[in-house]
């Protein structure tokens, strides 16, 4: 907007200008004294032809010397018009005849055809150059371009010196006759023409350049209108005619100048910072990224060592996140991602820089601090700027951060050492479930270990090292099983039995948990199918289903396709869920009522720990909530406990839900649950899982005697 009001400005300047110009040469013309304008002419003039004659010819160099890889349409026929105009004016100045008493050289018949031809091919050139559509073309040779031009030329300046009858002479002894007037104001309307349609373009946005080519047209119409004014051959208003022709020429320079020069350069310059920008910032949040944070830090810590300062480097990630970004969905995630970076940024304190490193973690990196003590208190006051929630879609979020904190030169020599370390630190704070940690030596080796388990994570699907037990559900009111969950098992080759709280996670986290748990519901479905097929009675099989699972866009398929595959009836299949798979309500729903579609049972895991679903609970379609082991392991110990159970269990009548506790351990436990009504229950009391074959001996061939 700015760049467009100066373009109009110096249009309007031109114009104005140009007008007050004309005008006032009119009257110095009529009020001066024949002897001051016939002495200062053939000087002036001189001067002046050569000048438009040299910008004519810089216009055609400069059209070849820059960005001759993409040359346009426009630029090639810019080339031809202004080298043959160039030749016209060269030929015109040295045309000149001694006619005046002093020997003064002044315009002749062929001179004025040379200048008056040069107008015609500029007006005319300029209007078709304008008028036909701009697109970038072929590189053309410069020898077949000069040679073409200069063929016109030839036979321009040929016709001109021919005496026909066709073309009256311009001259009438001293005197300028009718045609030369006609011819230029004939010019002149080319002009005006010209004018409009680069004004229009020019309003049309099509190319920055317009403004100043605008311009020249301006001085090259205001030149036509004091050559229509003129009447004899030493006339001052020829010679502001070709001053003003020279100033358009000029304009012309100038607007190729800044099409070829000024602007590529300058759209370079833009594109480079923002390259620039893109390479050393994050796209999500806009905060420096990994590659500034490393060069940054390598900064700093040359600085550190000269001074024998310290430098913290903390690792922030937030708790959960990706809970958030399956639950509200990409873009809200992001939004909750930009909070959190403008937060810290916006919170930083002297000597703090933020940085983003992608993903859901940043970087916040310390110089202005003594010890050590003081960084940990600094860090601390961090974790309490998010004790306030973050707002995003009119819906607050309490959001927890994990922070791991390393510091040079303690905890490495170089900046990628000193952020794997503290990115270290993080990992090894959130398996310890804390909010803070600092770097130990002893992480790395742990981390190490974590990494070659997931490693032999991601082989042992394939080589058969996982296997399932099974756990019974028992209904508390006839003591009978009705029903079991399935639960995932890794015989490591070396490390032995691998606990699931070690190897779930792992799997979560690197994605395999969508194979790993495809593998178990077939392998659930089939055991079933199999007992079945042995004759005994038929149970449910539970199976839980991961975040990731649910999210799945072919997760239907998936268990229509297992289902069909081991020939299981879907009634016999529970899926279990937890409640922050029903974060995102409206999906969560529909992926629900499709899996209830096909005659598969849904029962919410683990109630009660996760994100409060009660006011939408009574819409689920559910067939099963299952108490957490936390509070069934304290019901007769804690009052508090004791009323979340016996509140679940109520509400679960009211909404004609079934209740199952988790984690019975004793009768006290087993005599409360059945005071409160609760359904169902499995846990150590009744069996710890245990694999197919001892299961089906202990359980399933005396499958209607009571237990518990």
């Amino acid at each position: 907007m700015k760049a467009n009001q100066q373009d109009q400005r110096k249009i309007g300047w031109v114009a104005i200008g140009g007008l007050l110009c004309f005008l006032a040469s009119q009257w110095f013309r009529s009020s001066a004294s024949s002897d001051l304008i016939i002495s200062v002419y053939p000087v002036l003039t001189l001067l002046g032809g050569f000048a438009a004659a040299a910008g004519c010819i810089g216009i055609y160099n400069q059209s070849w010397l820059f960005q001759t890889q993409r040359l346009t349409l426009r630029r090639v026929l810019m080339t031809t018009l202004f080298l043959l105009i160039g030749l016209f004016e060269l030929v015109h100045i040295v045309s000149f005849a001694e006619e005046m008493p002093n020997g003064a050289m002044v315009e002749s018949e062929f001179s004025l055809k040379m200048m008056s031809l040069g107008s015609l091919v500029c007006a005319a050139g300029l209007l078709f150059i304008y008028a036909v559509s701009e697109r970038e073309i072929a590189l053309p040779r410069k020898f077949l371009i000069f040679s073409g031009t200069l063929g016109i030329f030839v036979v321009l300046y040929t016709v001109a010196i021919q005496e026909w009858a066709v073309l009256p002479n311009l001259l009438e002894g001293d005197v300028l006759g009718g045609m030369f007037t006609r011819i230029h104001f004939l010019i002149g309307i080319l002009f005006s023409v010209t004018a409009v349609v680069l004004f229009v373009q020019w309003k049309k946005g099509k190319d920055g350049d317009l403004p100043t080519i605008l311009c020249a047209i301006l001085c090259f119409f205001y030149g036509e209108c004091y050559f229509v004014s003129a009447t004899k051959i030493n006339d001052l208003n020829l010679l502001l005619g070709l001053l003003s022709n020279c100033l358009g020429y000029f304009f012309i320079q100038k607007g190729l100048y800044s099409s070829v020069v000024d602007t590529p350069f300058l759209k370079q310059q833009v594109a480079e910072a923002k390259m620039n920008f893109i390479a050393h910032h994050d796209d999500v949040t806009g905060l420096p990224n990994r590659r500034r944070l490393s060069q940054r830090l390598k900064l700093m810590m040359d600085a550190a060592m000269v001074e024998e300062q310290l430098v913290g480097v903390l690792v922030l990630n937030i708790n959960r996140f990706k809970t958030i970004n399956d639950s509200l969905g990409q873009q809200a995630a992001n939004r909750v991602l930009r909070q959190v970076g403008q937060r810290l940024k916006h919170s930083s304190l002297p000597g703090e820089e933020v940085f983003g490193l992608g993903r859901d973690e940043f970087v916040l990196t310390m110089t202005d601090f003594c010890t050590t003590d003081t960084a940990l208190r600094r860090t601390r006051s961090i974790l309490q700027l998010f004790e306030k929630p973050v707002t995003v879609d009119g819906n607050e979020y309490h959001l927890t951060l994990g922070i791991g904190m390393a510091i040079f030169p303690h905890d490495g020599d170089s900046p990628e050492e000193i952020i794997q370390n503290a990115d270290t630190a993080l990992h090894n704070a959130k398996e310890q479930g804390m909010e803070l940690n600092r770097y130990a030596h002893a992480m790395q080796m742990k981390a190490q270990e974590r990494l070659q388990l997931e490693n032999d994570l991601r082989k042992a699907l394939d080589r058969g090292q996982f296997y399932l037990v099974y756990q019974p559900q028992v209904n508390l009111k006839s003591g009978l099983i009705v029903g079991m969950e399935a639960l995932v098992r890794w015989q490591h080759p070396l490390r032995g039995s691998v606990s699931p709280a070690e190897f779930i996670p792992l799997a979560e986290e690197s994605g395999l948990i969508v194979p790993l748990g495809e593998w178990v519901l077939r392998e659930a479905c089939a055991q079933n199918k199999r007992w079945q097929e042995a004759g005994y009675r038929k149970l449910c099989v539970s199976v839980n289903l991961s975040m990731r699972q649910f999210r799945h866009s072919h997760l239907l398929d998936n268990i229509s396709g297992i289902l069909k595959e081991t020939g299981l009836e879907p009634v016999w299949l529970e899926l279990e869920i937890t409640e922050s798979m029903t974060f995102d309500k409206d999906r969560a729903f529909e992926q629900l009522r499709k899996i209830k579609e096909i005659g598969v049972h849904i029962s919410i895991d683990d109630f009660g720990t996760g994100y409060s679903s009660l006011h939408y609970l009574k819409d689920l379609p559910i067939d099963r909530l299952k108490i957490d082991r936390s509070f069934v392991n304290e019901v007769m110990e804690d009052s508090n406990n004791a009323a979340i159970v016996s509140t679940i269990t109520s509400m679960a009548h009211h909404l004609q839900l079934k209740v199952t506790a988790e984690g019975v351990e004793n009768e006290d436990q087993l005599s409360f649950l059945r005071d409160q009504h609760c359904h169902e229950a499995q846990g150590y009391f009744f069996s710890k899982p245990i694999v197919a074959a001892d299961f089906e001996k202990k359980f399933l061939r005396d499958v209607d005697k009571p237990t518990g």
